[in-house]
């Protein structure tokens, strides 16, 4: 028999450290945090966790500017914590996957810092550098996704260097090949510390065109964004030449090559392209690179059973040999539960069924910390922002803090819930605390238990964990798909909406069947009855 990869279909719980559980009370969430926690996330019924980066870095964008890729920040701890929580993890059945930010650096990096003093020293071609136009200006029109150019003048070398992010944030030159292997020496210090995996951030950015070549204009009508603002003018180019070359495709399979050499480690690729489905899919294909690609399709607002369908149909017709994974909200666009809503209302029967939405579609699945307890947007004034992008672009793009605020642990009557007992670095949203997990805990009805009650479920499923996927023709709002895994076949229907809706559908079940797990659904006459929000299952 063939043994079952622990990723496909695997629950990933994203933990954002600095929000997730402050134990030396500095206003910070830390690893030691994640440790005292461990236990509640053994609860939720998750394969493994994804921590968002923990290492040494200025936090111009808290964490993801690296200044030394194989130490803690103090902020967070120390390499015996980390070992720890690796100890305590793998104690629970638990895996752990960490952030690597491999695309760029901090510009407070030895290696930059080296780089840019001349254009002799020994990492003088580790980053992407470029002379002035012979008017001074930038090498070509490539901007930054953190608004403005993407190139950035350094007095000491003469010369521009790239940044597709932050100034802070210069890119790395992958076609040097000292550079590759550093950059994979630096992932393999991971690997022997034991970690199970790599969330892989931007990892589409690695190489640029070594030509420089100017990124065409996009119409207007064609601007969308993808996690920033729409006035952004990073939505104004094809970003063709400054990400997404064709070199990256050997840079995966370096990537496979080394996780191959520690069985049971896996890759999980953030892609953001013009094309993200086909780059997800061309990433993943072939068994020699990526084992998982996500995107940021289904980050968007569009939640329409069609939108929801023709992307997962889309992906299916390109994915032939690769494993999607599905999120529907993480810590760089707003909160599904705000940004799905009606009438901006959280919705627990919402919750609930977006909840066993996404862990039904065909893939493994991140959740993002906050989204097991139904948690909103916060509402973070402008004084209390902290993210650049948020202070660039507001008022109309608050940035991302608004889905980084604490977790609430504790009651109501607690000061800051239960995450430190320090002022946080960014402040708890009022509403979260009426949703916090002692409430939710002792609330049978609660998002919280339901989730745990789904996840029980949905691991006795193996349609559920690894079967393939066809959609059905239904009306808008009801999305509906069947499961299958051999002779193994599941119905799986949802209404997206808040009204009551009865759909005609000739099935042959029986009342074994329509008990296995359904929410506020009925079947009978041949007619399904749908409550807001409700789910339905049913094997065939």
């Amino acid at each position: 028999m063939v043994q079952k990869q622990w990723y496909k279909g695997a629950v990933i719980y994203q933990v954002y450290p600095r929000s997730f559980q402050d134990s030396n009370n500095d206003g910070i969430g830390d690893l030691k945090g994640i440790i005292n926690r461990i236990d509640y996330i053994k609860s939720l019924g998750v394969d493994a966790i994804w921590i968002s980066p923990f290492f040494k870095s200025p936090m111009k964008d808290f964490g993801y500017d690296i200044s030394d890729y194989r130490d803690i920040d103090p902020l967070f701890g120390d390499l015996n914590d980390f070992d720890e929580l690796i100890s305590q993890a793998h104690d629970r059945n638990i895996k752990i996957i960490i952030d690597q930010v491999l695309s760029h650096t901090s510009d407070q990096h030895q290696w930059f810092l080296d780089s840019r003093n001349n254009l002799t020293n020994d990492k003088a071609d580790w980053y992407v550098w470029a002379d002035a136009k012979e008017d001074g200006t930038a090498p070509n029109n490539w901007l930054s996704i953190f608004g403005g150019g993407a190139w950035q003048w350094e007095p000491r070398r003469g010369q521009y260097y790239l940044h597709n992010f932050l100034t802070e944030q210069p890119d790395l030159n992958f076609h040097n090949r000292d550079v590759r292997q550093a950059v994979l020496d630096n992932v393999e210090f991971w690997l022997k510390k034991g970690v199970d995996g790599f969330r892989l951030d931007a990892i589409n950015f690695c190489y640029h065109d070594a030509q420089l070549r100017d990124n065409p204009a996009k119409p207007k009508e064609k601007r969308q964004g993808r996690g920033f603002s729409e006035d952004n003018p990073y939505a104004f180019q094809y970003h063709y030449h400054n990400n997404t070359q064709p070199e990256n495709i050997e840079f995966m399979q370096d990537i496979r090559s080394l996780l191959n050499k520690y069985p049971g480690t896996v890759s999980l690729g953030e892609i953001s392209s013009e094309d993200s489905l086909a780059t997800m899919a061309e990433y993943t294909q072939g068994g020699d690179k990526l084992h998982m690609g996500y995107s940021f399709e289904l980050l968007t607002n569009d939640c329409s059973s069609e939108y929801i369908r023709s992307t997962v149909q889309t992906l299916e017709q390109h994915m032939l040999e690769g494993w999607p994974c599905w999120a529907f909200s993480n810590h760089d666009v707003e909160r599904v539960a705000s940004r799905w809503s009606e009438n901006d209302e959280i919705n627990p029967k919402q919750c609930k069924m977006l909840t066993a939405l996404l862990a039904s579609l065909r893939g493994s699945v991140c959740m993002y910390q906050g989204e097991e307890l139904g948690l909103g947007e916060a509402n973070v004034a402008f004084d209390d922002l902290q993210d650049p992008y948020g202070i660039t672009f507001w008022p109309s793009f608050k940035g991302r803090d608004g889905c980084r605020t604490p977790m609430p642990w504790e009651q109501i009557d607690t000061q800051y819930a239960g995450f430190s007992e320090t002022k946080p670095w960014l402040p708890i949203d009022d509403a979260h605390k009426h949703q916090s997990v002692a409430l939710q805990t002792t609330d049978s009805n609660s998002i919280l238990n339901a989730y745990r009650e789904f996840m029980i479920w949905r691991k006795k499923q193996p349609t559920l964990i690894e079967g393939d996927i066809e959609f059905i023709d239904t009306p808008e709002p009801i999305l509906a798909f069947y499961r299958t895994l051999g002779a193994q076949k599941m119905l799986c229907m949802f209404n997206l909406s808040s009204q009551q809706l009865v759909i005609n559908m000739a099935l042959s079940i029986t009342k074994e069947h329509t008990e296995l797990s359904h929410h506020n659904a009925k079947f009978s006459n041949n007619q399904i009855t749908f409550e807001p929000y409700a789910c339905f299952y049913s094997q065939c």
